[in-house]
């Protein structure tokens, strides 16, 4: 019974901690389809779960706070595409300059607005987001196999946590059944044929750019008012990044992301499970090893042990219309 449980915490562990992850790949999916390179996930990132919860403690409403997050985003997402699209300017600078600030402000508003060392106040009922039962799941508690399946894993989530699940089928959908999905593509991998045409390259950058906006805004919201009672400082700890070798990892297709981020979240889920714990023929690993682990394997899967990637044509390269 012991193992059973370890394993279905494990694996509830794997569910909630990919949701972020699967939230912020889509992201940078729709940006770089379309031709945008967005380093600057990982801060848009902090600064959405910053905005979440300092909206939720303010407010007491959860509403409030999701709203705030996907604005928050949504904004730094607009200046990135005001710098990379309309301006032309290098998309890696942008993006970084991003990251920067977002570390920098939510620390330095967060002193200033709260004087709690860059943290939020806990958030309260009402504040904070709540998992929620499926039909039946307490009928079929006690039923073999698929009481544990129904009640205890797909049951007790968040409704980001459905959310980010079905955006993944609803991507590939979108990406790959409708006129938007094939001009997107269409303009990440040749945006002259596009602009020649009679379709506008700005505006659809723009469009996957500020949809990122709102996937990573959801996604900053699930941190900081899901799974925490707040916002402390720098809690994105490094996931945009993840988010992005996940991306690459999964060759920029929405089946792939999946499967990509549940390998990490799996990774996390397992070292938070096993921490203090002795692993039979292995003994205890350090903790520090454990907490280390999805980072290993971003570098790894970095350094080329991925297979060859392929992004679209023209990620990164600004588009300048012929006269």
């Amino acid at each position: 019974m012991d193992n059973i449980d370890l394993y279905v915490s494990i694996i509830q562990g794997t569910i909630r901690t990919s949701v972020p992850l699967i939230l912020t790949a889509l992201a940078g999916l729709y940006a770089e389809r379309s031709g945008v390179v967005d380093i600057g996930l990982e801060g848009k990132l902090l600064a959405a779960a910053f905005a979440g919860a300092s909206a939720a403690a303010v407010t007491g409403s959860a509403i409030m706070g999701i709203v705030a997050a996907i604005a928050c985003a949504m904004m730094f997402s607009a200046v990135h595409g005001y710098a990379s699209i309309s301006q032309r300017g290098n998309q890696v600078v942008s993006g970084t300059a991003i990251n920067f600030v977002a570390m920098g402000a939510t620390v330095i508003i967060g002193n200033a607005w709260f004087n709690m060392a860059g943290r939020t106040p806990s958030l309260g009922p009402g504040a904070k987001l709540e998992t929620i039962t499926l039909p039946f799941a307490d009928a079929l508690m006690s039923v073999p196999v698929i009481g544990v399946l129904y009640s205890r894993i797909l049951s007790g989530h968040f409704l980001l946590t459905y959310f980010a699940y079905a955006m993944i089928p609803a991507t590939w959908w979108i990406l790959y059944r409708t006129r938007f999905g094939l001009r997107l593509r269409a303009v990440g991998e040749n945006p002259g044929a596009v602009d020649t045409a009679g379709i506008s390259v700005v505006r659809l950058r723009y469009m996957a750019v500020l949809l990122g906006g709102v996937f990573v805004g959801l996604a900053g919201a699930f941190m900081s008012m899901a799974v925490s009672a707040g916002f402390t400082k720098g809690m994105s700890a490094g996931k945009g990044f993840i988010a992005l070798a996940a991306l690459v990892f999964a060759n920029w297709k929405p089946k792939n992301i999946l499967f990509t981020c549940l390998l990490f979240g799996f990774l996390d889920s397992l070292s938070i499970a096993y921490q203090g714990k002795a692993i039979p023929f292995i003994g205890e690993i350090p903790v520090q090893l454990w907490t280390a682990l999805p980072y290993i394997l971003t570098v790894v899967l970095l350094a080329g042990f991925i297979g060859k990637a392929i992004p679209p044509r023209a990620a990164g390269t600004p588009y300048v219309k012929e006269r």
